[in-house]
């Protein structure tokens, strides 16, 4: 569902910023997510998932929001907002999935989804997710240097 005035002034609308990333394609792969509440910072979860492409470490940023919300503030109305424009247009429907372990990832959302109100699906230039892009930045380099001290012995 894309965003319009009427679904902006949704009272007690949660606000999710979800991001994945990966160092190579695929690579070393996290992601983070950020929960607001009247735009006071409710949750940050972030977390390494190994070696993955950057869609799989998108998705599974937003399933483990979802998950998390699921268990803290199922049936809330929730705006979720991504930088990956992919991501946004294939739960809006607007671009098919075609990859297996895409489309996986695709139904665990679609599982997740049920346990909540209202669900919007925003996509936001990188600019405006840079709360949650730090978050991943943060553990991408945590492990770079856990790799880079292992394989120097410091």
């Amino acid at each position: 569902m894309t965003e319009t005035a009427h679904t902006r002034t949704i009272s007690g609308m949660l606000e999710v910023f979800a991001d994945g990333g990966s160092r190579g394609n695929p690579g070393h792969a996290a992601y983070a997510f950020i929960v607001k509440k009247d735009d006071q910072i409710i949750k940050e979860g972030k977390g390494y998932i190994g070696t993955a492409t950057n869609n799989v470490a998108e998705y599974t940023a937003l399933i483990e929001a979802l998950k998390w919300l699921s268990n803290n503030y199922a049936a809330q109305n929730l705006r979720i907002s991504l930088d990956s424009q992919l991501v946004v247009s294939q739960l809006n429907g607007i671009f098919k999935v075609k990859d297996s372990k895409i489309r996986d990832l695709f139904f665990k959302v679609r599982e997740l989804e049920p346990n909540f109100s209202k669900l919007i699906y925003k996509h936001i230039p990188r600019q405006q997710n840079s709360q949650a892009d730090k978050l991943v930045n943060t553990v991408l380099d945590e492990v770079t240097l856990s790799v880079s001290r292992k394989y120097h012995g410091t």
